[in-house]
């Protein structure tokens, strides 16, 4: 790929919402999006960076940005800076394809757009599961279980006191379900 393809590029993918800041870099501000895409000063390594989150906010769940990484962002990366979370791709322009351009700026806005969705998602499960093997070690049933979880509920361990009849029954809908999901899944004393 060649430093002059890359405006047009991005300007086929994004349209007007493309801005140049110099020779060496672009820039995305679309609704909710901020894209940047950088040159070394040799212009021999192509940097593509998306926000996705404040670090603050994606601290909890550093481990499962860390294991995406290991297995389902294919070249994109998560890294902090600067307060912020990104979506990182770097690649070395001399053997960069457009096509391969483009799918990583497709990817970087995926990650983007799925936010800490994700992760909140499985660092969720993670925790269910470790409900249901602690349940299943102390000889109690499914039923026993989500029991448990609305007295917690009740008691505000979980959930807000003030929330109304309805966002209750969402919630606690919610843990059945993926109790019921992931109760056959985990090994235990009971079934």
């Amino acid at each position: 790929m060649l430093p002059e393809e890359i405006t047009p590029t991005l300007t086929a993918m994004f349209g007007d919402v493309l801005s140049s800041a110099g020779p060496e870099s672009w820039q995305i501000e679309g609704e909710n999006l901020r894209l940047l895409v950088l040159l070394s000063e040799d212009q021999s390594w192509l940097r593509a960076l998306i926000t996705i989150a404040p670090a603050q906010e994606a601290g909890p769940f550093l481990q499962q940005l860390l294991e995406a990484n290991f297995d389902e962002t294919q070249e994109a990366r998560y890294a902090l800076f600067q307060g912020l979370l990104w979506g990182v791709y770097q690649h070395s322009l001399a053997s960069l394809t457009i096509e391969d351009f483009q799918a990583a700026i497709r990817c970087l806005v995926e990650l983007h757009q799925q936010g800490l969705g994700e992760s909140f998602n499985r660092l969720a499960e993670t925790q269910i599961r470790q409900i249901i093997q602690a349940a299943k070690l102390q000889g109690q049933s499914l039923e026993a279980t989500m029991q448990t979880l609305e007295r917690f509920y009740q008691e505000g361990v979980m959930g807000d006191l003030n929330s109304g009849e309805q966002a209750r029954n969402e919630v606690l809908g919610a843990w059945r379900y993926q109790l019921e999901r992931l109760w056959n899944e985990e090994s235990g004393l009971n079934g």
